[in-house]
C-alpha cells in the first residue's frame, strides 16, 4: 500500500468511528463533508515523505497516523475558518462548505471533533509504537494551539497590527512544520532539524496561496477568490507585489530544499519539495519559480 492509499485508509477509519447507528447523522455526514473528497493532503504525505526518507522503513504506520491527525487537524481549521464569523466562505474544494451544507451549529460541532478526532487518531493508530507516541503528541499540540499554532494564526486576524511572518508562520507553517518533525520522529529520529523544512516549505506555501487568491478566479480555486483583499487580511501581494512575491516564493523554495537534514533519502525528499511548493501557483507563472 503506497503513503496515498495508507493515509486514506487511515482518514476513512477515523470518519467511520463518527457515524456508528448511536452517533447524530448529520454530524457524521458534515464530518464526512469536511474530510473528503480532500485537497491535495499535503501534509500527511510530507510526514510519510520525511519518515521514508529517514531510512530503513521504519515507522511508516507511525507516520501514516500522524499525517493524518494533522490531516484532521487542517480539516477543523477549513471548517472554522470558513465560518460568517470568520471568512463566511460559501464553498471549498469546489463544493459547498460545511456551514453552507450542514448550517453553522454543526458546522462548529464538526469542527470541534474533528479536533478531538485528531488525538484518537494518533492515539489509535500508534498504538504498536508507543516509543513514539509522547513527541508526536507534543508536536501536534504545539501545532495547533497558542502562541504559534493555527489557532493563534486565526487569531491574528483579530488584531490591528498584524506582524505578516508571524501570521503566515501559525496560520500555515505551523502544520508544516509539525509534519516535517513528525515524519522524523516517526522513524525514531530528533525532530528538532527537521523544522527549518517545515517552515520554509509553510511559508512558501503561503505566498503562493496569497498569489493564487489574488491571480485565479473561484472556478479555478474551488473557493472564494480576493478574500484577503475584501476581508482586509493581509497577504504577501498586498506587502510586496506580484513581482515581489513571485522573488519570496523562489527563495523559499529554495531555501526549504536546502533545508533537508542529510539523511538516505534527501535526495528525492529535495524533489518532493521542489514540486509540492509549487503545486498551488498558476500555470502561467510556473516556469518563473521552476
Amino acid at each position: 500500500m503506497d503513503a496515498d492509499d495508507k493515509i486514506e485508509c487511515v482518514l476513512e477509519r477515523s470518519v467511520q468511528r463518527c457515524e456508528s447507528p448511536s452517533a447524530p447523522p448529520l454530524l457524521g455526514k458534515a464530518i464526512r463533508h469536511a474530510v473528503f473528497p480532500g485537497g491535495a493532503r499535503v501534509r500527511p504525505k510530507l510526514c510519510f515523505a520525511v519518515a521514508a526518507a529517514c531510512g530503513d522503513g521504519r515507522g511508516l504506520d507511525a507516520a501514516a497516523g500522524a499525517g493524518a491527525a494533522l490531516e484532521l487537524m487542517h480539516c477543523a481549521s477549513l471548517v472554522h475558518d470558513d465560518l460568517p464569523a470568520f471568512d463566511g466562505a460559501a464553498i471549498r474544494r469546489g463544493q459547498p462548505s460545511v456551514h453552507s451544507a450542514y448550517g453553522e451549529p454543526l458546522a462548529v460541532l464538526a469542527g470541534d471533533a474533528l479536533i478531538v478526532m485528531a488525538f484518537e487518531t494518533l492515539l489509535n493508530e500508534c498504538a504498536t509504537s508507543p516509543e513514539v507516541l509522547s513527541p508526536l503528541m507534543t508536536i501536534l499540540i504545539e501545532a495547533v494551539g497558542a502562541p504559534r499554532g493555527i489557532v493563534a494564526g486565526q487569531a491574528w486576524e483579530s488584531e490591528e497590527t498584524i506582524d505578516l511572518s508571524a501570521y503566515h508562520q501559525a496560520k500555515t507553517g505551523a502544520l508544516f512544520i509539525a509534519a516535517s518533525m513528525a515524519g522524523a520522529a516517526s522513524a525514531g529520529l530528533d525532530p528538532a532539524p527537521w523544522r527549518a523544512l517545515g517552515e520554509r516549505l509553510g511559508e512558501a506555501y503561503q505566498v503562493a496561496d496569497d498569489l493564487r487568491d489574488v491571480l485565479l478566479s473561484e472556478e479555478e480555486l474551488g473557493k472564494p477568490a480576493g478574500q484577503d483583499a475584501s476581508l482586509l487580511r493581509p497577504n504577501a501581494v498586498q506587502s510586496f507585489g506580484v513581482a515581489g512575491a513571485m522573488a519570496r516564493l523562489k527563495s523559499l523554495v529554495a531555501d526549504a530544499s536546502d533545508a533537508v537534514p542529510e539523511c538516505a533519502g534527501a535526495p528525492m525528499l529535495r524533489q518532493i519539495v521542489q514540486a509540492q511548493a509549487v503545486r498551488l501557483m498558476p500555470k502561467s507563472l510556473l516556469s518563473k519559480v521552476a
